[in-house]
């Protein structure tokens, strides 16, 4: 009988900065295709695989059924979850929605200091496109959109846009894997700032709903031509 790894200080390394969390390794192996949706997940196993005891990928697995991509179903364990296209295309089209209001409010609420920040953190994803840094600029992004809906100072729409947010986050980050989709994405963010720096509401709004709208349209990309993203789906 295989024993399980003992809890160490290794357990909380991916927290560590500059490193990816449990989950989201956990997360790389949905997107990648190994396991089919369905399938179980095994605890026993993933914490031989990242060397840690199970209770870490245990949250972590909390963490993910949050997000959607896996169910936690009671007395049998995590499997792997199964979403339509439907359902996809549903959430993608909320999300569009919900983070162009958040941009329009942006534009008329933001403060000159939060928008600074906003316009600085922009130039420094300049920097990390041109580079082809692709995790570094993905952690940004997620920087990026939170500081639009808290400059939105709508407590309501930032919960609730930022709650879709992790249902989708897993979709979104796989989009970065299409051939030069990290200088997209900037082209896309700078019309979305300039619109906000300006104080700009309507055409805020627009930039970040032609955003998100391409951002979908790269995921069903990938999904067409069937490369890394969560088995069987889409």
């Amino acid at each position: 009988m295989t024993k399980d790894v003992p809890p160490s200080a290794d357990d909380d390394r991916a927290q560590r900065p500059g490193s990816r969390s449990l989950a989201e390794q956990i997360e790389a192996i949905l997107l990648s295709g190994e396991l089919l949706p369905g399938a179980k997940l095994d605890e026993r196993g993933l914490a031989q695989r990242f060397q840690v005891s199970r209770t870490p990928v245990r949250e972590a697995l909390r963490q993910l059924a949050s997000t959607g991509l896996i169910e936690l179903r009671p007395n049998r364990g995590a499997f792997v979850a199964e979403i339509t296209p439907e359902q996809l295309e549903e959430m993608f089209v909320a999300m569009a929605e919900m983070e162009a209001t958040c941009a329009r409010l942006a534009a008329m609420s933001m403060s000159p200091l939060e928008r600074r920040g906003l316009q600085r953190l922009h130039e420094r994803m300049g920097g990390m496109a041109e580079r082809g840094e692709v995790d570094e600029f993905r952690a940004a992004n997620e920087t990026f959109h939170a500081q639009i809906y808290q400059g939105a100072h709508n407590s309501l729409l930032e919960e609730a846009t930022t709650a879709l947010r992790r249902r989708v986050a897993a979709y979104r980050r796989a989009q970065f894997r299409t051939a030069g989709r990290l200088p997209s994405s900037h082209a896309e963010h700078e019309a979305v700032v300039k619109a906000i720096i300006s104080g700009e509401p309507a055409r805020a709004h627009a930039a970040m709903l032609q955003h998100v709208d391409i951002v979908g349209a790269s995921f069903e990309k990938l999904a067409r031509l069937g490369v890394a993203v969560p088995a069987g789906q889409v």
